[in-house]
This record gives C-alpha cells, sequence and structure tokens, in this order.
C-alpha cells in the first residue's frame, strides 16, 4: 500500500503537493479523474487507486488492474499550450514514464507509438490521454498510466505478451519509489510542451527512445489501417509510414510488427 504522508512530503513543491486522491478500488481512475475535472478540479489533482475494477486503455481496450500489483494512476491537467501540441502530450507521458522505470527499476524503456511501453519486447504499460478542447484553447487533459510492477499472472491471448518490472528488474521494484519520479517527470515533460524549442527536443528524444517509429516494418490498425516502414514523427507528433502507396501520415490507431511477407 501506499505512504500518503510521505507521497505528498515528497511532492512538496510539484503541482501535485496537497492534491492526491487515492481510493483502494476503483471502477478507472481515468473515469473519475475525468468526473472531478468536468467539475472543476484544479490543474495537477492526481487520482490512484491499488485496484481498479474496470480498468481502460486506447480503444476501449480492458486495462487489468489487479490489487496492490500496478501503478494505475490519472493526472488532470489544464495545460496553456496550443491545442495544436495536444496530440504530443501522450508521447511526453511516454517519456515521464520511460525515465521513472529508469529511476525505479533501473531498465530500460522502449517506446512503441503512441503510447505503449515496452521492456524488451514484451509490454509493461501503456497511456491513455482522454482530453476537453475547443479550437483555440485546451479545457483539460486526463493523463492516464498503467504500468505492471508486481502482477503475477496476465489473461491470455493478448496482442503483445506482457511483462512486469519486478520480473524484468529481477527485484522488488517500490511502487511508491515509481509513482514519484513518474509524477515529477510528467511535470517537466508536460511544462516543456508550452516551449516551442523544448516541443520540437521531445520529437527528437522520442525518436532516441523507440526502435519503432524510424525503419520498422510495421501494420497500422485502426481507421488508417496499412502496412510499411515507419518514416518518423511529425511535426505534431504522428507517425509517418511508407506504404506501397506512399506515405501515409498515421494519427490514430496503434502499430505492430508486420509479418515478414
Amino acid at each position: 500500500m501506499f505512504d500518503l504522508t510521505a507521497l505528498d512530503a515528497a511532492l512538496a513543491g510539484t503541482i501535485f503537493a496537497g492534491k492526491l486522491h487515492f481510493v483502494s478500488t476503483t471502477a478507472s481512475t481515468n473515469t473519475d479523474a475525468l468526473a472531478a475535472a468536468r467539475a472543476g478540479a484544479p490543474h495537477g489533482s492526481v487520482y490512484f487507486a491499488d485496484e481498479q475494477t474496470a480498468g481502460r486503455g486506447r480503444g476501449d481496450h480492458a486495462w487489468r488492474s489487479p490489487a496492490g500489483s500496478g501503478i494505475y494512476v490519472s493526472v488532470l491537467l489544464r495545460p496553456s499550450f496550443p491545442v495544436a501540441r495536444l496530440p504530443l502530450l501522450p508521447l511526453a507521458a511516454g517519456l515521464a514514464a520511460a525515465e521513472a522505470v529508469r529511476v525505479a527499476a533501473e531498465l530500460p524503456v522502449d517506446l512503441r507509438w503512441p503510447n505503449d511501453l515496452l521492456v524488451g519486447a514484451r509490454k509493461a504499460g501503456g497511456i491513455l490521454v482522454e482530453a476537453q478542447a475547443e479550437p483555440n484553447a485546451i479545457g483539460f487533459a486526463v493523463v492516464g498510466i498503467g504500468i505492471n510492477v508486481h502482477q503475477r499472472s496476465f489473461e491470455t491471448g493478448l496482442a503483445t505478451e506482457p511483462t512486469l518490472l519486478d520480473l524484468e528488474a529481477g527485484r522488488y521494484v517500490s511502487r511508491q519509489t515509481l509513482l514519484v519520479s513518474l509524477l515529477e517527470s510528467l511535470e517537466r515533460e508536460s511544462l516543456g510542451l508550452a516551449d516551442s524549442a523544448a516541443t520540437r527536443t521531445i520529437l527528437s528524444r522520442i525518436e532516441q527512445a523507440s526502435t519503432w517509429v524510424r525503419g520498422r516494418r510495421v501494420e497500422v490498425h485502426g481507421p488508417q489501417a496499412c502496412v510499411g516502414t515507419t518514416e518518423g514523427l511529425d511535426e505534431h507528433g504522428f507517425l509517418r509510414v511508407r506504404t506501397d502507396d506512399g506515405l501515409t501520415t498515421v494519427q490514430t490507431g496503434g502499430i505492430r510488427a508486420a509479418e515478414t511477407d
């Protein structure tokens, strides 16, 4: 279980101090954060749980969230950066999560566009960003992050083989340390989106942190389904894929390694 007093003390001086909301069990921390956002909760509010009974991933995929086994956290942001940069927020969150895993578990993370956290070829976590935005302003954004830490079993038939940090690190990984590092990193990365120069570095850092966004033969799943070779990110963080029909800019959906011909 988390030590809430120690968590709040560790986050003193951040936008999250005094805004931690923990429950032992909830349906979905993202659902909780969205409801709080619509009710006027402030920037930097954090909603996390020891267990989710209806955790959600991108595309309404279920996220299995057993008690005491992972990080299940959603952060409410009321950002000041332009709406055009909103697609970069999941990528910035990915960089934050990768840094947190490096600090807490001493493991490298491969970022699979747009929202998967991989250790080697196996999935250790994911990101779900849900936002309310008008043409000229972002009302709020909820950044949901789930990371497998202590799980001992997974459902079968998943598209990507899952893994957990304890297994990969060969030792017990503290959820408390991981959560503090995650929130600290997320604050830095999200603040960077307000600066155009820092935004450009996020794109280059994603390319350095990912084996998927350049030179990888992939299958794209979703409304822009196709098969091709990745050619990096555009200025909005969308994935460019070279297909037999030309260059496609993929704005939504997911990717998997393409089967060899």
